[in-house]
């Protein structure tokens, strides 16, 4: 059995115009050698699998040929080019920087480079990994590189161009590649496939460009593995199904349920995705791109930066026609925010389920604001009735009938909206309270969900869950107040549990709760457990209108010491030495 050879190797360019998506840097190179305009260094630089060394490698050879052609490609018959070919040239040296590093590595290069060539008229040195060279070895070849003997050529390579010194930069000719793109990557797939015999289906080809990300010797890597698992014929199918990348119906599915507003589908949809092993967050993400093709096909003009196969290419311009454009900006947002958010999330397949469901409650008409505004304010917004208290309703039913009839009755919209005010005024005194510098159409989820202030009063908790408050005495506060202590003990926060069993709190106006503590240290450490204890006494006393402050009172005898931070403040200042033991030790205080 043969000798397999992978096909970045076996169909590596040999020529300048075999070389694939570079043609600006290769005419440039070609026009250098016809003028003998040939810099005395060059650097290559760009992202992996994008021709840099093969540039090289062929730049190389063309000017050592003894029979350069008209097109200015080498003539791979001579004896220079024979030797390159079968890697015994002498006047052609490869070194990889990445395991030659060193100042001795590059003065043993500097004493080659005085020898002059045996056959031939140049000697060229081409140094993978540039970027590799330490410093002092950077230092070491500036001389030579900046006055080279007029036989000696170098050509750098480097995928990490910001790590050179800019001393090196400034001595070589500069060449920027570009990524390979989708297809060119495709037509030289293309290209093998015809020579190899191998049956092809074009999307197939477009999937494996995509996946090479700009690198060809990446697209040729892929492209053995499908050979592998299937010689017959590279199929589009198989080429998913190999690659684990979800198939493009499932998008175009998901995008025709948020149009329909089917939520039920479209979670069903998404449960058949995670169940076929794909993860949620690729989803997501595949999602997007899916809305942002859909986008660039809204318009003529931008339709050819769409990078899919020719017969998928029908689909998007079709749901293209059926989509809103702010629906799709909408459903990017969303699909944006939860790719922020998915690392951070506990639950991150419930985070998606809700990304989706927003996507299916957007209008198709309208964007995103407005219908999020509209489902919050009309159909999910509850209301404690003032007149009957505890007893819950839609704001839709008791307020939304007078306002609709405000708007037609008044004359302005500025008179509307301070009727509305009005209105609401009459219903709930406290809710007008925190919308009244924007009106009710000001009103949307992240005032509920970004200020503390309001996610923390009684008038978010009875519009989002309808509880009401109940009055409670303070013979009810202090056995709870005492039942906490115990908690915060178990956690071993003994200073606090000392602070809560010697002190209680006081109840003041609007059931604020006042705990005066004598340190700003003590305050610090409350606002820490504030949110657990108000969680705890608003539950157990059924009012969540309660709020609490730490005021700091002053300390009559300040040579007392309660805390501990203060008694280790007050011993350091005696034994300076105690901090660097502490630190030292990893003490910690109880």
């Amino acid at each position: 059995m043969g000798n397999f050879i992978v096909s970045a190797r076996k169909y590596r360019p040999q020529t300048f115009d075999t070389v694939v998506g570079q043609q600006s840097i290769t005419n440039t190179l070609k026009n250098a050698i016809v003028n003998n305009h040939l810099a005395q260094a060059f650097l290559f630089c760009g992202p992996r699998g994008v021709g840099k060394t093969t540039c090289a490698r062929i730049l190389a050879k063309t000017i050592n040929c003894f029979n350069i052609s008209e097109q200015t490609e080498a003539c791979n018959t001579c004896e220079s080019c024979t030797s390159f070919n079968e890697q015994h040239s002498f006047n052609i040296h490869e070194l990889d920087a990445a395991s030659n590093n060193s100042v001795e590595d590059i003065r043993t290069l500097i004493e080659q480079v005085r020898i002059p060539p045996q056959v031939g008229d140049r000697k060229i040195y081409i140094i993978d990994e540039v970027h590799m060279l330490s410093k002092s070895a950077f230092n070491a070849f500036l001389k030579t590189l900046e006055e080279p003997p007029a036989h000696a050529i170098f050509i750098l390579a480097t995928t990490e161009k910001h790590k050179i010194i800019p001393t090196i930069l400034s001595r070589c000719q500069i060449f920027d590649f570009k990524r390979i793109q989708v297809e060119d990557v495709v037509s030289h797939l293309a290209a093998i496939c015809k020579k190899e015999t191998i049956e092809f289906e074009p999307d197939a080809l477009h999937i494996i460009g995509q996946k090479a990300d700009g690198a060809l010797r990446d697209g040729l890597s892929i492209f053995d593995r499908m050979v592998s698992f299937n010689q017959a014929k590279i199929t589009y199918k198989d080429t998913i199904e190999n690659l684990n990348i979800l198939d493009y119906d499932y998008y175009f599915k998901v995008v025709d349920q948020a149009l329909k507003q089917d939520i039920p589908s479209s979670l069903l949809t998404f449960n058949e995705i995670l169940q076929k092993g794909f993860d949620g967050h690729n989803f997501i993400n595949g999602l997007a791109e899916h809305l942002r093709n859909v986008l660039v096909c809204k318009n003529p003009q931008t339709v050819e930066l769409l990078e899919v196969g020719s017969t998928i290419k029908p689909k998007y311009v079709e749901q293209a026609n059926t989509c809103n454009q702010d629906f799709i900006l909408g459903a990017l947002e969303i699909c944006n925010e939860c790719d922020i958010h998915y690392k951070a999330s506990r639950n991150q397949r419930l985070l998606l389920e809700l990304g989706l469901m927003q996507i299916c409650s957007l209008s198709s008409e309208g964007g995103l604001k407005k219908k999020r505004r509209k489902s919050f304010i009309l159909t999910h917004t509850l209301f404690v009735n003032p007149t009957n208290k505890g007893v819950i309703a839609p704001i839709k039913t008791i307020v939304k009938e007078k306002i609709n009839k405000t708007y037609t009755q008044a004359s302005t919209p500025t008179e509307a909206i301070s009727t509305q005010k009005v209105i609401l005024k009459k219903s709930n005194p406290a809710f007008i309270n925190k919308i009244k510098k924007g009106g009710l159409s000001g009103l949307s989820i992240n005032q509920f969900l970004n200020k503390k202030e309001t996610s923390t009063s009684e008038v978010e908790y009875q519009v989002a869950t309808g509880e009401s408050r109940s009055d409670f005495h303070q013979e009810q506060l202090n056995p709870l107040w005492l039942e906490y202590a115990k908690t915060i003990e178990s956690k071993g926060k003994i200073s606090l549990f000392r602070l809560f069993s010697d002190q209680l709190p006081k109840i003041g106006e609007n059931y604020l709760l006042h705990f005066p503590v004598e340190s700003q240290a003590l305050a610090d450490d409350l606002q820490v457990e504030k949110p657990e204890l108000l969680s705890f006494l608003r539950k157990n006393l059924n009012n969540y209108g309660i709020n609490i402050d730490f005021p700091i009172i002053e300390i009559e005898h300040t040579k007392m010491l309660y805390t501990a931070q203060d008694k280790l403040k007050h011993m350091a200042e005696k034994h300076p030495k105690l901090m660097y033991l502490k630190k030292l030790l990893d003490l910690d205080l109880t």
